[in-house]
This record gives C-alpha cells, sequence and structure tokens, in this order.
C-alpha cells in the first residue's frame, strides 16, 4: 500500500521536498501552508492530487498521515515533531533538528516511546564526494582539520521571510542556518568534539539582523579541527574542507571535487539539482534512503539522535565566546 504523505511549510524548502517526492514517483497527498496560495502552486506543480490545509494540527488528526515532511522554520521544528511521533507518523524533518538544549531532550524522548521513525535532512552527507571522503578517511589518521563557508546574503535576503534574521525563529545565523551541513560534516569525518570555543560577530547588518553573520570556530576532542563560516563575504565561494593526515597527505574537498597532494581522486558530476544549485541532488538521495529505511524496517542513519550532535555543538558555540564549553 502507497504511504500516504504530507509536506508541513511550502516555502523554498518545502517546494524542494514536493519536487523530490514527485521525481521519485511518490507524490505528497496533503500539503500544509498558512498561505494556502503557496500550497496551492506546489499542488500545480508537484501534487495534482494533494489536498490542502492551513492547519498542521488539523492536517495531521483530519487527514492522519503515514509520513510527514516539516519544512518549516526552525523554531518550529520541535513541536511538530513531538506531535507526529506521538501519533506514529513517521517524520523526516529539515535541518536543524531544533534550536533549543531542552527542546533536543523532548524530541528525544518522543523517539524513544514511539514505532514510527525520525529522520533529518543532513542530505550533504549524502552527496557522492563526501560518501568517497568518509570511505577515504576511515583507516587513516586525520592530524588536523579546517572547514569554511564563505557566503554572501543580502539585507534583502533577510527581509524575504519574518522568520530570518531572529532569535525567537531561526535560533542564530550563519552557524545553525547556512553552515549546519558542513558544520556536521567536519563532526561527521572527525569526530565529536570534547570541547568547543568560539568568537562570532555581525559585521555587515547591524541594526537589520539580530544574529551573526560570522563565526570562528575551534573544536577540541580525539581530532582537533578548526571552522570558520560567514555570509558577509563580499562575494558567495564554494564550500571547502581541508585535512592532514598522519601519512603526510594533504586532503581538500570542494562540492564536486577531492583531491589528495593536488590529485583529483573523486568527481561528482551533478546532472540535477533540486533547488539552490548549492544543494545539490543530496535531498533526492537523502529522502530515496529514508523511503528505502521505512520499507526495509531499516534504521535510518540520520535519525534524531545524530541529528542532535551538531545541534549541541552548535549551541555550545553560540554559548562560548571565547571560553571552551565542554559538551
Amino acid at each position: 500500500m502507497a504511504l500516504r504523505i504530507a509536506i508541513i511549510g511550502l516555502g523554498v524548502i518545502g517546494n524542494v521536498h514536493a519536487e523530490v517526492l514527485s521525481t521519485l514517483g511518490t507524490p505528497a497527498a496533503a500539503l500544509c501552508d498558512l498561505d494556502a496560495e503557496k500550497a496551492e502552486l506546489v499542488r500545480q506543480k508537484f501534487a495534482p492530487d494533494a489536498k490542502i490545509y492551513t492547519d498542521w494540527r488539523e492536517m495531521l488528526r483530519d487527514f492522519s498521515p503515514d509520513v510527514v515532511h516539516i519544512c518549516t522554520p526552525h523554531d518550529l521544528h520541535a513541536e511538530m515533531t513531538v506531535t507526529a511521533l506521538d501519533a506514529d507518523i513517521h517524520v523526516l524533518c529539515e535541518k536543524p533538528l531544533c534550536i533549543r538544549h531542552e527542546d533536543i531532550a523532548r524530541i528525544l524522548a518522543a523517539e524513544e516511546r514511539t514505532q514510527a521513525k525520525l529522520g533529518v535532512c543532513h542530505q550533504n552527507r549524502y552527496n557522492a564526494v563526501n560518501v568517497f571522503l568518509k570511505h577515504y578517511l576511515a583507516d587513516k589518521k586525520i592530524l588536523g582539520a579546517h572547514g569554511s563557508v564563505v557566503w554572501k546574503r543580502t539585507k534583502d535576503y533577510y527581509a524575504s521571510a519574518p522568520w530570518r534574521g531572529t532569535m525567537a525563529h531561526e535560533g542564530g545565523g550563519v552557524l545553525i542556518n547556512q553552515a549546519l551541513h558542513t558544520f556536521d560534516l567536519m563532526m561527521w569525518l572527525c569526530g565529536e568534539p570534547r570541547e568547543i570555543a568560539a568568537i562570532n560577530g555581525n559585521l555587515t547588518l547591524p541594526g537589520e539582523i539580530e544574529v551573526e553573520d560570522t563565526i570562528a570556530v575551534r573544536c577540541f576532542g580525539m581530532t582537533d579541527y578548526s571552522f570558520f563560516a560567514t555570509v558577509g563575504a563580499a562575494h558567495t565561494f564554494p564550500v571547502e574542507m581541508q585535512f592532514k593526515l598522519a601519512n603526510g597527505e594533504h586532503v581538500l574537498v570542494l562540492p564536486k571535487t577531492v583531491t589528495v597532494d593536488g590529485q583529483v581522486v573523486e568527481t561528482d558530476e551533478i546532472t540535477r539539482s533540486f533547488g539552490k544549485s548549492c544543494y545539490g541532488d543530496g535531498h533526492i538521495r537523502l529522502i530515496d534512503d529514508f523511503y528505502r529505511c521505512l520499507a526495509q524496517n531499516e534504521p535510518f542513519p540520520v535519525n534524531g539522535a545524530e541529528a542532535a550532535k551538531v545541534v549541541r555543538m552548535i549551541l555550545a558555540a553560540y554559548q562560548s565566546k571565547g571560553e571552551r564549553i565542554t559538551l
């Protein structure tokens, strides 16, 4: 029997989920957004038979989906996730899992007491170069590593949606929004740190946003690494990760290539991106795997407990103000 799939939130990322589901041949059967016109546009493009709702609780109650994709502003993720899991509805939640320490415990408790599965969209783990890198580094010692996200976001970007740039709704700035995926990859590849120190600031949009546009982080653990992220750059540049290995190798990772000592060892020719070009095709790989895990009753690799790791790191970085914070 086909699963009844619903999407809550039909902004930029909700459109990506709707397009992916349509491409996979499993279009959403229900769409929910406070703006019914947004939902109608998505229905016309990707889900022609979907029912439209403007109240997510009503949708969960009356439509009773088997799976719900949560694509709303950050501050809504926790309540929607817990409510759906307690109704034994499978959840695929966009990043971040949540934005508050107390919500981590609430979500993980709900995940424990239900038979439903929780997955979180850390789709960059599914990109071909990162899958290759995970295997390549598995039997090698990393002496140190660095990641950087250097992008540009303007005042108009933050004005495009009322939740952007606010602590109450976004939970922070560049680290919890634009750079979360790369920060998560660094942890995934280098291991969880024991301590974090960070400094952040708003260098380009003071008075326009409440959150940081720039942050520098140092992580201390089995492998030490550093991380820098800004959306206050003069231009947007490709994301980078670098690794120095005990065998002397220098590994440089860009969105479509991995080089070792200057030689290309892996490439990813992305034939179709979903949403922004920087998203690549990770969403379709992750969503397809999520439904494979549901069908085969297998654990999904990026569950609530796994996704909570980077949230704890981000919250520690915000707390730090230059001091080391123990995780």
